[in-house]
């Protein structure tokens, strides 16, 4: 046995049912004078096998939300545990490399390098995870999950709008996370492929990872097995 699997089993232990667990958050944002409260004690969990879907108006604190649980901005207050681990007030260092063992990303602004190829965003992220939790999903299997086996060598910049979302999404289940944090996966999508990635989310989760989609879209909903409603940076009752 590595030295590692104790450390590893005991953080799972200690994480119960949740892959995902965020308790009192609050981020401010200061412009001069005035301060603006995106979040305001938002508490939420995502079990293991579950699908959480987040749902509320612009402005109402979702994308803050999404940026704070994936370590990505840290919360002014509060804690984020992904797996057991904790992820917030961490050095970036830190937060970066339980990120990329723990926690897959999708955010509107992309998430993958532009000068390398489709396959190799994919490749990139498997050597990067290190692997420690045994093989991670096939480059070529992701693909053709997502529909993209004819686009493996395409660039980013020669992907359609469609075809880079579902790009992106292999290249955040590309080390096989605890939980999956995707801010409107299907935006672009035609209703056929829009389907397939919902599938491919909720296979994702029946393989006992956690799921959580920041979405305006009905058919989003529809699959979830939990709505939280955020307004004014708040979990409405």
């Amino acid at each position: 046995m590595s030295g590692t699997a104790p450390a590893r089993a005991k953080d799972e232990d200690m994480a119960g049912p949740y892959a995902l667990d965020a308790r009192d958050l609050y981020r401010f944002f200061r412009s001069g004078a005035e301060e603006t409260l995106a979040l305001r004690g938002v508490s939420l969990h995502v079990g293991r096998g579950e699908t959480v879907a987040v749902v509320g108006p612009s402005g109402s604190g979702k994308s803050t939300l999404l940026a704070c649980l994936a370590g990505l901005d840290e919360p002014a207050g509060g804690v984020v545990r992904v797996g057991g681990e904790r992820i917030s007030h961490r050095p970036e260092a830190e937060r970066a490399r339980a990120r990329i063992r723990r926690i897959g990303v999708l955010l509107q602004s992309g998430n993958l390098i532009a000068h390398l190829s489709v396959r190799d965003n994919i490749r990139l992220v498997h050597m990067a995870a290190g692997r420690s939790r045994g093989p991670a999903p096939d480059a070529d299997r992701l693909l053709e999950q997502v529909g993209l086996s004819s686009r493996a060598r395409a660039l980013p910049h020669e992907l359609a709008g469609g075809e880079l979302a579902r790009a992106g999404l292999a290249v955040a289940l590309a080390n096989d996370p605890d939980i999956l944090l995707a801010d409107e996966p299907t935006g672009e999508l035609d209703g056929q492929t829009e389907q397939r990635v919902l599938a491919l989310l909720r296979d994702r989760a029946k393989d006992g990872r956690g799921v959580l989609v920041v979405t305006h879209s009905p058919e989003v909903v529809r699959i979830a097995d939990r709505v939280i409603s955020l307004r004014d940076g708040r979990i409405e009752s």
